[in-house]
């Protein structure tokens, strides 16, 4: 078995790798998470414009289910999503009316469900802007706020590249996914994976559900869904990987993910240094000034 150790202690680093494709939109995930971690009740309105009754992720929504409604015409379906003569990957589709028509000329609808979370990412810029240290890196290399150290200066909010973390309105402290910190100190999966009725929620060390994902992968390439890709497991994107990452059925944005995402701190130490280079030119400049003055 290959571990990760990128962390200090040499711990297994752990995660959640996300199979969209079984994803039965039960929302047992968000509803588990509630109830573990005390999040509140966030309005959960529906507006009949779509079943996602949670709209994302925020300070009161650790975990989102989206409900992706997709007009697929009938007669050009490559994969066959929720067709049973086809690929069966448990999703519903529905036929719209006029059925009765020719193949190419009525059309249905095929849900993509996904369960979003906070990415965990491996360079987290949400870390490197906290300035009280309210967010930190745990053992695991998960992300973490300290709600008890958090002074709601909401830094971190415009730093995350997936915008996820959240000010809750009756505190003003961000909140957001720890990844259920304190379960797996004592050796349990987190509350949305234990309560995930298919398996969609997988937990455990991030090298081996790389591994895991990259053979469904290749599975569902080999039944025809060519495209089925990975998202945030490659260690050499712009935030270094994700704890997080998801196997999805169609691009990023359709998700409402962003497709090339960035350490939005990248720049940092490159500014620092002109900035330093810019202050130290000023006060050469200042000094020469008042040397020549005095002269």
């Amino acid at each position: 078995m290959n571990v990760s150790t990128d962390n200090d202690e040499g711990t297994p680093r752990l995660g959640f790798f996300t199979d969209t494709s079984v994803c039965i939109g039960c929302k047992a995930c968000e509803v588990a998470c509630k109830e573990w971690n005390l999040v509140p009740e966030d309005g959960l309105d529906f507006t009949g414009m779509s079943f996602d009754n949670t709209g994302g992720l925020g300070a009161d929504s650790w975990r989102h289910v989206a409900f992706v409604e997709q007009r697929e015409p009938l007669g050009h379906q490559e994969t066959g999503l929720g067709r049973r003569e086809t690929v069966d990957l448990g999703m519903p589709s529905f036929e719209l009316p006029g059925a009765s028509a020719a193949p190419e000329d009525r059309g249905e609808f095929r849900w993509l469900m996904s369960s979003d979370v906070c990415k965990h990412c491996t360079h987290a810029a949400c870390v490197d802007v906290c300035p009280t240290g309210a967010l930190f890196h745990t053992e695991f290399d998960t992300v973490v706020v300290q709600e008890d150290i958090c002074n709601g200066c909401g830094y971190c909010i415009p730093a995350c590249p997936y915008g996820v973390i959240d000010r809750r309105e009756d505190d003003g402290r961000v909140w957001k996914c720890t990844l259920c910190y304190d379960r797996i100190g004592d050796g349990l999966e987190p509350a949305c994976a234990k309560a995930c009725p298919t398996d969609s929620i997988q937990f455990g060390d991030l090298d081996e559900l790389r591994e895991r994902a990259a053979q469904r992968l290749e599975d569902l390439h080999g039944e025809g869904v060519s495209s089925a890709r990975l998202y945030g497991d490659d260690p050499d994107d712009g935030v270094g990987g994700n704890g997080a990452f998801f196997l999805l059925l169609d691009e990023p944005e359709a998700y409402g993910l962003p497709p090339d995402p960035v350490v939005t701190t990248r720049d940092l130490p490159s500014m620092w240094r002109h900035a330093g280079v810019a202050a130290a030119t000023m006060l050469a400049g200042v000094a020469a000034t008042f040397l020549g003055g005095r002269r």
